[in-house]
């Protein structure tokens, strides 16, 4: 063959090797095959023990009944009984060690994430019942006019 085929030739089989060469250097032996089936995953089979040692984030409406049973069994009798307390007052790692860390959320944009009328027709979020923001009272913050934990009724 000529050289002016060759050459290209040699400078792709080279950056093949480079790559290969690159790949086997960098990616961890257990990337990828897991178990007797060798079926491939994106992940790391060893890095399965370093996520169980990473603590929980969210821990759940029991770990919040220890201390605050009262709201909890508010909550299981209201319209958001299904609602699980961190989605509103975010993740209680680190309470109640620290309880400055579990702060509540009153914002108005908190509300209006569920709250906010979606007209999706055929689906049924669009059936749940919500309100137009830019009607519903502008620029207040929901729980000024009503519970959070029972939200049909308004505060006095």
């Amino acid at each position: 063959m000529k050289n002016h085929v060759l050459r290209p030739l040699w400078l792709v089989l080279a950056a093949i090797a480079l790559l290969l060469l690159a790949r086997y250097l960098m990616v961890p032996k257990d990337f990828g095959v897991n178990g007797r089936s060798f079926t491939y995953g994106f992940h790391r089979l060893s890095s399965v023990a370093d996520w169980q040692k990473f603590p929980d984030k969210f821990k759940g409406r029991d770990y919040c009944n220890d201390c605050h049973d009262q709201k909890v069994s508010e909550n299981a009798s209201s319209k958001h009984r299904n609602i699980q307390c961190e989605n509103c007052h975010g993740p209680a790692y680190g309470h109640p060690d620290n309880p400055s860390k579990l702060p509540i959320d009153r914002s108005r944009e908190l509300c209006l994430r569920c709250h906010s009328k979606l007209p999706y027709p055929g689906s049924q979020r669009g059936l749940l019942k919500g309100i137009d923001p830019e009607r519903h009272n502008p620029g207040q913050a929901c729980a000024e006019c009503h519970n959070p934990h029972h939200p049909d009724q308004e505060v006095g």
